[in-house]
């Protein structure tokens, strides 16, 4: 019997890291028309001290304002709306206590550039130089580029490790040079280095939101109900919208803008984003962007969220997958192909492995890891289209999940959508860990040798 086999579909990406299913019932309302850059703009670093400071911070840090001149000012209390660039300067002499380093599981995650010995003795450190600087919006980048320049001078200075209270991050004076100082092409910074992403899983989906875009008077962003595997090209969006907030996009129309790849200002941002870009991209998102509903533990900041209403389909992720799909770009595969014997014993060897897969799913995946089956779905001429669907619960013989084909002959069905199939029917799977294996697929192998052998 012929059946039409698809191919895992897998969205053009670069580098990229809490709502339930029932969440588009939320009503948010549109970001109005205008631009985003708020101002004042308010941000905090620290340079915190494992060992006795090489010299007195307070003192270094007014020798080195004497450089920087009427650009910044050290100041005694913060005003609420500081008409030129302001610092306040607190030395903690008790961090231990109420300011204390990120612990060694954090530096982990987000230390930049620390050795093993530098993360343990950050931990004991009892001594921090708190940073407040404040500057009107109209100053933006500029005083930015500021702090960043005087905070790295005195880290130097005084033999400490910085910290950026905004993206909760941890930096040697080298690895901070390196990502916030060099990365600039002119006046434009590229915003992936001075912001952070955090994705994490709730109920069955993925929410992503950045960390670090009120150094710049503009808010965070907002990605909800995503799968893992759709990971990074959610976070390519996010970072090409915030480069694009950054360089001074303003909102036409209320609640709409449309993200042009091509028109970013940074040299750098842009090509590397459209060298990833499939044929068929058309490096245009339309957005719809909504004011974000705060969760525990985001910044605290404005925020932006991201929809697709404006792309065509009968669900969210419908729409979520025809958006990724234009921006990027796709491709997709469909062949005809024989269920031969080979192809049976594989899919029957991967059918063994499935109780345990659900098992592994329902006791909970690692942040990134996920799980997908080839099903087979009813074509109106009768026969079957084999596509894969990422696994968002699977209770006994019930799975539901995403659909990540595009289907060829089913015009009832759309890439993205919520499907449910059955256990029983799988064809095989794919398991993708968090640190990027693969387990499964065999059938697929099979018929990759196939093709490539005329066999």
């Amino acid at each position: 019997m012929l059946e039409t086999a698809r191919f895992l579909v897998r969205l053009a990406s670069v580098v990229t890291a809490f709502v339930g299913l029932n969440c588009r019932a939320q009503v948010q309302p549109p970001v109005p028309a205008g631009p985003l850059l708020v101002g004042p703009i308010r941000f905090e670093f620290a340079i915190y001290y494992p060992e006795l400071p090489a010299r007195q911070p307070l003192a270094v840090l007014k020798e080195r304002l004497k450089g920087v001149g009427s650009d910044l000012t050290l100041v005694r209390s913060m005003p609420d709306k500081p008409a030129a660039a302001v610092l306040l300067a607190t030395l903690n002499t008790t961090a231990q206590k109420d300011y204390r380093p990120p612990d060694l599981q954090m530096v982990q995650r987000f230390g930049r550039g620390l050795t093993r010995d530098q993360a343990e003795a950050l931990q004991r450190a009892d001594r921090a130089l708190i940073l407040d600087f404040a500057h009107p919006g109209s100053l933006s980048t500029g005083a930015l580029r500021t702090a960043l320049q005087l905070t790295e001078q005195v880290a130097r200075d005084t033999n400490g490790l910085l910290w950026d209270e905004e993206t909760r991050e941890i930096f040697t004076p080298d690895e901070w040079h390196k990502r916030r100082l060099d990365s600039w092409a002119g006046d434009t910074p590229d915003v992936l280095q001075h912001t952070v992403i955090h994705a994490y899983k709730s109920d069955k989906l993925v929410r992503a939101i950045t960390l670090g875009m009120a150094k710049f008077g503009l808010p965070d962003v907002v990605v909800s109900d995503f799968s893992w595997s759709s990971n990074r090209p959610i976070g390519n969006l996010i970072n090409m919208f915030a480069q694009a907030m950054v360089e001074g996009a303003v909102i036409k129309a209320p609640g709409v803008y449309d993200l042009d790849l091509r028109s970013v200002r940074n040299t750098n941002v842009r090509q590397s984003q459209l060298a990833t870009l499939k044929p068929n991209a058309a490096a245009v998102a339309k957005l719809s962007l909504v004011k974000g509903t705060w969760e525990d533990g985001d910044p605290r900041n404005r925020l932006v969220e991201i929809r697709f209403d404006r792309y065509p389909g009968p669900d969210h992720y419908a729409r979520q997958d025809a958006m990724l799909g234009a921006l990027f770009g796709s491709e997709d595969s469909v062949k005809r192909v024989r269920h031969t014997n080979e192809l049976l014993e594989a899919s029957k060897a991967a059918n063994a492995k499935l109780p345990a897969l659900r098992e592994a799913f329902n006791r909970g995946l690692q942040p990134g890891e996920f799980i997908q089956v080839k099903a087979p779905f009813a074509t109106p001429d009768g026969g079957n289209e084999w596509m894969w669907v990422e696994v968002t619960s699977w209770n006994g013989d019930a799975i539901s999940g995403l659909l990540k084909n595009e289907p060829a002959n089913i015009p009832s069905l759309h890439g993205g959508q919520m499907v449910k199939v059955s256990q029983s029917k799988v064809f095989d799977y794919i398991r993708r860990h968090a640190d990027g294996r693969e387990d499964g697929n065999e059938t697929g192998k099979i018929l990759q040798r196939l093709q490539d052998t005329g066999r």
